[in-house]
């Protein structure tokens, strides 16, 4: 599983990229976390609000923080 954590580097791609690491560990998951913060690659997805989550490839959230719950409820399915 691949995770992305797509966003500049604020404050609020910072805590989801938290939030998605303590999802990741409470679920006890294999999963390839990736920051993408290429601004280009981010429009490129379609994203115009970041922070953004996206799961092997397909867009999960835009422009909020997920928290731990959510974000365990989309990595499980």
């Amino acid at each position: 599983m691949k995770v992305e954590v797509l966003g500049t580097g604020c404050a609020k791609c910072k805590r989801l990229t938290k939030n998605v690491e303590t999802a990741i560990k409470d679920l006890g998951i294999e999963a390839e976390l990736v920051k993408v913060d290429d601004i280009t690659e981010i429009m490129e997805r379609g994203v115009m609000l970041t922070p953004a989550l996206a799961v092997d490839g397909d867009l999960k959230v835009s422009g909020r923080v997920a928290d731990v719950k959510e974000i365990k409820e989309i990595l499980q399915g």
